[in-house]
């Protein structure tokens, strides 16, 4: 049988009810904004606490996946993301969603081969080849920096 891409199309179209764009923009711009503004809000109150502006650095990310891999395991995350969509994905909580959801959807199969094995199921190649885009545009800057 032959497959017929469009024929698909326009069937998945007129099964899919539409989608508020503006409402969905609106949302995750909104919902990113505050994950940020949460993000600043830590990064104030670790500098409050007399920690050296380096270290609360590197603790406002940590901070902010820790929360989202808790927000993961207990369920709330994904009914936040649902509603916010990209808002939620973009940032850093969207990595510890990634890595979270994998692990509590396998953790009936054991330590090793769930929750091991599926870890970093979703989040592995986006690791993976952020490495390697990162490593070759180290690459072409070293080239052209050293012809020029």
């Amino acid at each position: 049988m032959f497959f017929d891409s469009k024929r698909y199309n326009n069937y998945v179209k007129a099964m899919s009810p539409p989608s508020p764009k503006l409402k969905d923009f609106v949302l995750a711009f909104c919902i990113g904004g505050l994950i940020c503004g949460f993000g600043e809000l830590l990064f104030i109150v670790y500098e409050y606490s007399d920690i050296p502006e380096k270290t609360a650095k590197m603790l406002v990310p940590t901070t902010i996946i820790i929360i989202a891999a808790l927000l993961t395991g207990i369920g709330v995350f994904d009914k936040i993301a649902k509603h916010a969509g990209a808002g939620t994905l973009v940032p850093i909580t969207g990595f510890a969603n990634a890595v979270a959801a994998p692990a509590i959807e396998f953790k009936n199969e054991g330590y090793i081969l769930g929750i091991g094995a599926n870890l970093f199921k979703i989040a592995g190649p986006v690791i993976a080849y952020g490495t390697a885009a990162s490593f070759l545009c180290g690459v072409l800057y070293f080239i052209i920096k050293s012809i020029a």
